[in-house]
């Protein structure tokens, strides 16, 4: 697949909205590697301003906007393929994400994504494992987010097992600490509450599973900095350690009495529940020491962003992974993702379509039937639920609705509802995939081993016009009935599908090779 279709620029730029604190990343290509050129925090606390409903308070709002538009001065003039902005666990939970995200989209001139909490573990794994030296050993990965906690197993560069805990330094400070106070009892509550997190996936990470211990992000920094001015090891957090910590945060039992050296103010009405958090996965997990780590999931980001500037996309492998684990005919949807792709060739300039457009095309092209191992059936709603809701390494959760829509519509009815969970900035692309799609399923629906012919396609507005090599549809009348029932289909949507009878235009000696 080809990178983006913007002016790709040795420029790149990777932004982080966090719960807690919002991160951004600007880097150099230079030689195969990056070379950092700016870096921006801002302690935003957006998780805090979330009620019970998923509702966000005007005034954190505010707050979260007025520090995007000044991340939004600094990214002016990057193409838009060089920049990458993520939103993690607060965006997932958040009830009126579109409006807000719509908000910061417009704030920092970029489009934002909001990834799973497994794609989050991915990216903080990759920004890890690029910051440390590749020593062979297995590696066990923990970043304490504002809204949840990480833990990863890899080697090398690999993540091997990715789980997302529902707990943070923001969300445990709300729900034990609302007043910035705690006792005895709130601290084993919350130490607690850790360690039913995760019970559930412990099993993948004791006994053995892993050789290094390593921590990423702010709070994991932010405690080993105060354990480093309090006289213990200033390389990585020893349990004992961590241990005298929790008990000088519990005798002052307030945020606004933690004099600790090496904290930062704005660290402070969350550290306490970051200890409780570090301190509850260290005893669930058997931690002695914990390195830290100078990458995190912001330095994820922007090299998972440079491996697609320079064709190395991991949705590509998840793709082809995805159609492994439901048993995809490839050959046949290679067929159709050839096919889409000529007809997509010939309607991207009138329609205004962009490389990314491209790719979401060929990846529904080559996952169109992945729910034909679910049931026959009904199998696009199948391989839609699939898509939209599955963890697909390197996609977002708008990747996955667009992945999601186009494989519902791929045929039967067009679900115009399958765009409602695709953001607004991409639908129109989207709809004008749908009969691309369709008409390449429909020209290789007798699965032959066989191309397509050359076909001329002209897209003016809404109106398609389809022309095939003369009397090449007089030997195919199943694909002539199929393309007048599809005409009718599309109709009932708004677009027009015309097929002249005729010679191709500008086909003297009709038919041609394949496309």
């Amino acid at each position: 697949m080809s990178a983006p279709d913007a002016l790709i620029s040795d420029t790149v730029a990777a932004v982080d909205l966090g719960s807690n604190s919002f991160h951004m990343v600007v880097a150099r290509r230079h030689h195969g590697d990056l070379q950092v050129l700016d870096r921006l925090k801002l302690m935003v606390r957006l998780g805090e301003g979330l009620d019970r409903r998923g509702r966000l308070h005007p005034d954190v709002r505010n707050r979260a906007l007025d520090a995007l538009q000044k991340f939004g001065q600094r990214l002016q003039g990057l193409p838009r393929g060089c920049v990458r902005v993520v939103g993690t666990n607060t965006l997932r939970e958040m009830r009126d994400a579109r409006a807000f995200m719509a908000a910061a989209e417009e704030a920092l001139g970029h489009p934002v994504e909001v990834v799973s909490g497994v794609e989050e573990a991915r990216l903080i794994y990759l920004g890890v494992a690029r910051s440390l030296a590749d020593d062979g050993r297995r590696r066990l990965v923990v970043d304490i987010g504002g809204g949840s906690t990480e833990l990863v197993l890899g080697q090398g560069l690999q993540p091997r097992r990715m789980d997302s805990l529902e707990v943070g330094c923001v969300s445990i400070t709300r729900r034990f600490f609302p007043e910035g106070r705690w006792s005895k009892r709130t601290l084993n509550r919350a130490e607690l509450e850790v360690g039913v997190a995760v019970e559930p996936v412990i099993g993948h990470y004791r006994d053995g599973a892993w050789d290094a211990a390593v921590g990423a992000s702010g709070t994991i920094k932010a405690v080993q900095a105060v354990i480093a001015e309090l006289g213990g090891d200033s390389q990585c957090i020893q349990r004992d350690d961590l241990a005298d910590l929790r008990a000088r945060v519990l005798r002052a039992g307030r945020s606004d009495r933690l004099d600790l050296s090496g904290l930062e103010a704005d660290r402070r009405p969350v550290f306490a529940a970051g200890v409780v958090v570090l301190q509850g996965i260290f005893r669930a997990l058997g931690i002695e020491r914990m390195a830290v780590s100078d990458g995190a999931l912001r330095e994820g980001v922007i090299h998972d962003l440079v491996g697609r500037i320079e064709y190395h996309d991991v949705r590509d492998q998840t793709v082809a992974a995805l159609a492994s684990r439901y048993h995809v005919d490839t050959e046949h949807a290679a067929r159709v993702a050839r096919t889409a792709d000529a007809l997509f060739e010939q309607a991207a300039g009138p329609w205004a379509l962009d490389g990314e457009a491209r790719r979401w095309l060929d990846w529904a092209a080559r996952l169109h039937e992945i729910g034909l191992d679910i049931a026959h059936g009904g199998y696009h709603r199948h391989g839609e639920y699939v898509a939209r809701n599955g963890d697909l390494g390197g996609f977002s959760g708008q990747d996955q609705a667009v992945l999601g829509a186009l494989i519902r519509c791929h045929r039967r009815k067009v679900a115009r509802k399958a765009l409602d969970a695709v953001p607004e900035s991409r639908q129109h692309r989207v709809w004008r995939l749908v009969p691309l799609l369709r008409l390449a399923v429909i020209l290789h629906r007798s699965r032959l081993e066989e191309q397509a012919p050359a076909l001329t396609l002209t897209a003016d507005g809404a109106r398609l016009t389809l022309a095939f090599p003369e009397g090449w549809l007089a030997t195919h009348p199943l694909t002539a009935a199929d393309l007048e029932a599809e005409a009718q289909a599309l109709a009932r949507v708004g677009f027009t599908l015309e097929i002249p009878q005729g010679p191709m235009p500008g086909d003297d000696a009709g038919g041609s090779d394949g496309a």
